[in-house]
């Protein structure tokens, strides 16, 4: 999987606005009502990790849930990150569908 140049992140980044690119990742920060309903979606995102085989580095206070993505091996931002960013927002901000 080859690294993404700075151009091609920024423009995709136009459909993730939660996220942000700098030190060769993209990163976002989600607020939950309280902790339960963060580690909740934290457990349904690593189903989601494993079965993309990409792990995030991320960690959660109470109830913010703090993520960065980055392709290790490919030292930066890969098609793979914006897979998992895809798959995380649908978890984290579901569409209403009322």
């Amino acid at each position: 999987m080859s690294k993404l140049s700075a151009e091609d992140i920024e423009k995709r980044l136009l459909n993730f606005p939660e996220w942000e690119y700098y030190d060769d990742a993209i990163h976002a920060e989600f607020e939950f009502e309280n902790f339960k309903d963060c580690f909740s979606a934290m457990s349904r995102i690593a189903f989601e990790c494993e079965a993309l085989n990409h792990h995030p580095d991320w960690s959660n206070v109470y109830n913010v849930l703090t993520i960065s993505l980055t392709t290790h091996s490919a030292n930066g931002v890969t098609e793979k990150d914006f897979k998992l960013a895809k798959a995380i927002e649908a978890i984290v901000e579901p569409d209403d569908e009322d």
